[in-house]
């Protein structure tokens, strides 16, 4: 390629950077001088005479230094002599940067010193771009496992997936437990509380789970619901740590679904650990805190090994991980006890969130790695990694005026209450122990369907039975679901048919309502009212049911 091909086997040729063969002389002059004129100057794309190139051949090959010489750079060049130059192989010299740069355009590079710091900063951002991939596709793998499923969660929503009301929301169940750092029952879960996300809306409601709320647990006999987690770990017959995991997850979904009458899709199994590098790693959090949740408090912290005192003020505050983490544990001081832990709980979940959804967190490469190191092999999760790129997008539409706070114990909606039982203090509803009706309806209505809450569709019920109360019934469980029943009347005249019947008024626009109804009724909505109905629904009714005997007495 470069010159005559029988001159380029010879052993002692040099090599330029840029590949092209020189004899480690000036090129061009056979003396070896730049400034003489020359009858033959070299081109590499040309065949050159034998006595330019190859016949001197003769240094060991390898860099060389260039010499200074009776041919200087700095001399005028023309005609010639310019060609020579344009062919002239790159050669690291020892001439000052300043007289450099008349050569090569990017002179700078040409001191050493400086070439190295900067092959050394391009080598520092591979390996940093390196770890950081290594430490994502690892953390990654431990924590987006997947599992869980929300069809909610979907950016094209399949209505066939949605298997019943509450489907057309996200709800994830938060746990907090000790971790390796609390020796002292490192499974329970002090902290017990549901996000439940409306995507369609762009809102979010955090409840919050007294632990000591007295609960039948599956298999285990009734307990605190803070001892679910524990023992379905315990009761695992799998020795794989995330395995244990998700056993401890189902035994809390089976114990807390029925009580509250609403799907859990997805769990965040969170310790202390991970909970304090969290907030360290997004640089702290900021809460504008209400004077009943203000603390002054003395507690040993676990994790640093130390006594702590803590002193938070009404009014805006700045909380680093470990003054978060003792804060949202704190109750003892104050008035409500656990029902102000709680609040305290959502108070910095909320901040987090807006911390870490925040550009600035994931725009800079020591917050995202810090981040990760925190959640490391101190979280749980069962989203897939789609799942949570879905999620992050969802949340991200969501400002924190749209994040509202519920529980079961602050007037109107105080539906627990202390008690013993035992000797052993405990929460329970104020209807009794095993009597959860009013939270169901409750929380039902609070964590609308999203789809429910959209259309909004009226509905009017009446009783085709000759059983008294029917349609009432019926009524005040639709409304437990959060539908919108506006009428409730019986037929002038009984029929007493087997099956109800569904009429859609709605000409289509309501169908995430039908798709639930039918489901709920078992049956297929019809488009028009059976002839000799006998009652006229009002102006504006989109769905007529017709209440058959399938209705009496059930808990659908």
């Amino acid at each position: 390629m470069h010159g005559n091909k029988k001159n380029q086997t010879s052993a002692g040729r040099g090599r330029s950077i840029d590949g092209i063969i020189g004899d480690g002389r000036r090129l061009g002059l056979p003396d070896g001088r730049l400034g003489a004129p020359s009858a033959t100057p070299f081109h590499a794309n040309r065949a050159q005479p034998a006595n330019s190139l190859g016949s001197n051949l003769r240094r060991a090959e390898g860099f060389h230094a260039m010499r200074s010489g009776s041919g200087a750079l700095g001399l005028a060049v023309t005609g010639a002599e310019a060609d020579l130059l344009l062919d002239e192989p790159i050669i690291l010299d020892d001439l000052p940067v300043s007289k450099a740069k008349k050569r090569w355009p990017f002179g700078w590079l040409s001191n050493w010193g400086l070439k190295r710091s900067a092959l050394t900063l391009l080598a520092l951002i591979i390996a940093g771009g390196l770890f950081m991939g290594l430490k994502f596709y690892i953390t990654q793998r431990h924590l987006f496992r997947g599992g869980g499923g929300a069809p909610a969660l979907a950016s094209n929503i399949d209505i066939s997936k949605l298997r019943g009301e509450g489907d057309g929301r996200i709800n994830i169940l938060l746990l907090g437990n000790g971790g390796p750092e609390h020796q002292d029952g490192p499974d329970l879960t002090d902290t017990i509380m549901i996000a439940s996300i409306d995507p369609v809306n762009n809102k979010v409601a955090l409840l919050s789970i007294p632990r000591d709320l007295w609960v039948k647990i599956p298999a285990d006999g009734s307990r605190k619901i803070n001892e679910a987690y524990y023992y379905g770990k315990l009761n695992s017959k799998s020795k794989d740590s995330a395995t244990k995991s998700a056993d401890g997850v189902d035994w809390v979904d089976k114990t807390l679904e029925p009580l509250l009458g609403i799907p859990i899709h997805y769990h965040a199994v969170v310790d202390f650990a991970a909970f304090r590098q969290t907030v360290d790693a997004v640089g702290g959090i900021d809460v504008n805190v209400p004077k009943e949740l203000s603390v002054k408090d003395f507690l040993w912290d676990e994790g640093m090994h130390r006594n702590y005192s803590l002193n938070v003020l009404a009014g805006q505050q700045h909380f680093d991980g470990t003054r978060a983490l003792l804060y949202a544990r704190s109750r003892y001081t104050s008035p409500r006890g656990d029902f102000d832990r709680s609040e305290r709980q959502r108070l910095m979940i909320t901040a987090l969130k807006e911390k870490i959804f925040n550009v600035g967190t994931f725009s800079n490469p020591v917050k995202v790695s810090n981040l990760l190191s925190g959640l490391g092999s101190n979280i749980y999760t069962d989203f897939s990694r789609d799942d949570i790129t879905r999620l992050y997008q969802v949340m991200g539409k969501i400002p924190a005026s749209n994040i509202v706070s519920i529980d079961l114990v602050t007037p109107p909606h105080d539906f627990l209450t202390t008690g013993n039982l035992g000797g052993i203090s405990i929460v329970q509803p104020k209807a009794g122990l095993s009597a959860y009706g009013d939270i169901q309806n409750y929380v039902r209505n609070a964590l609308r369907d999203s789809f429910l809450a959209k259309e909004n569709a009226s509905v009017a019920i009446y009783n085709a039975t000759s059983v008294a109360g029917l349609a009432t019934k019926e009524s005040t469980l639709l409304k437990s679901y959060g539908y919108n029943v506006t009428t409730v009347d019986s037929l002038p005249k009984a029929t007493d048919p087997a099956k109800s019947t569904l009429v859609d008024l709605s000409g289509g626009a309501a169908k995430y309502t039908r798709h639930y109804l039918e489901q709920r009724l078992g049956v297929t909505a019809q488009n028009s009212l059976p002839a000799g109905l006998g009652v006229t629904p009002p102006s504006g009714t989109k769905f007529v049911i017709i209440a058959g005997k399938d209705v009496n007495g059930t808990t659908r």
